[in-house]
């Protein structure tokens, strides 16, 4: 079992209310008369009783757990309304990203916000972009805007994770087939997922079409699907 198996074995464990696993042959103390004697291993929370958005960026520091911090500019860990019912999660910074230190501030990042604002006052919804909270899996930019690998993503993830508990927004859109992976654990496409609620944890989760997707002129199609998504999202928040 690798380490995102066991971590994602523990989570399950954790949410069914189990505080204590068993291992044998665990650290305790062995005898002749007793070689398999099971210890309690406790299930750590997958983050602190009082946890802040403050407390997680002093935690992450000038990170360097991963290969991403060789090369970047500057963490991008999140922007929006601390208190926001809606969460939006995307893969990675780009290039505009590494350089402001803000999530989705380029063409991809500038679609969002006209979705975001064009589709809630087409709908009657009172809330714009800056009324949200926007992150992503990974706070700092693959090279070559590369798809992060799996252990970036796990060592990023415990970060996003602390981020979406500390807000509790009353849902999260996934942006894009690697944020409905790092969430859902989940090898299904887009298409698949899109247009239904899933869940992470106990937070319900639309999982949409990442902005840089949609820019493609051959993609209308999806772009008439994305919208849907976003009024569905936004209708289920708000109303």
């Amino acid at each position: 079992m690798n380490r995102e198996d066991l971590r994602d074995r523990l989570a399950f464990y954790r949410d069914l209310g189990v505080k204590e696993v068993f291992r044998r042959g665990a650290a305790i103390e062995q005898t002749e008369a007793r070689p398999q004697e099971a210890a309690a291993i406790s299930i750590p929370p997958i983050a602190p009783s009082g946890d802040t958005l403050l407390k997680i960026i002093e935690d992450l520091g000038e990170c360097r757990r991963c290969r991403l911090s060789e090369r970047r500019s500057k963490i991008v860990f999140g922007s929006g309304n601390e208190n926001a019912r809606l969460v939006f999660v995307g893969e990675g910074p780009g290039a505009d990203e590494d350089e402001q230190g803000l999530p989705f501030v380029g063409r991809a990042g500038q679609l969002l916000t006209q979705m975001i604002d064009n589709t809630a006052a087409k709908e009657g919804i009172p809330i714009r972009r800056a009324d949200v909270y926007i992150c992503n899996v990974v706070k700092c930019r693959p090279p070559e805007n590369r798809t992060p690998l799996p252990e970036e993503m796990e060592i990023c993830g415990e970060f996003l994770f602390r981020q979406l508990l500390a807000i509790r927004p009353k849902a999260i859109c996934a942006l894009g087939s690697t944020a409905a992976k790092a969430l859902l654990n989940t090898k299904d496409g887009v298409t698949r997922l899109r247009g239904r609620w899933h869940k992470w944890r106990d937070l319900p989760v639309m999982v949409t079409y990442h902005p840089s997707y949609l820019l493609r002129p051959y993609n209308q199609d999806a772009k008439r699907e994305a919208w849907e998504d976003l009024k569905k999202v936004l209708h289920f928040v708000y109303d």
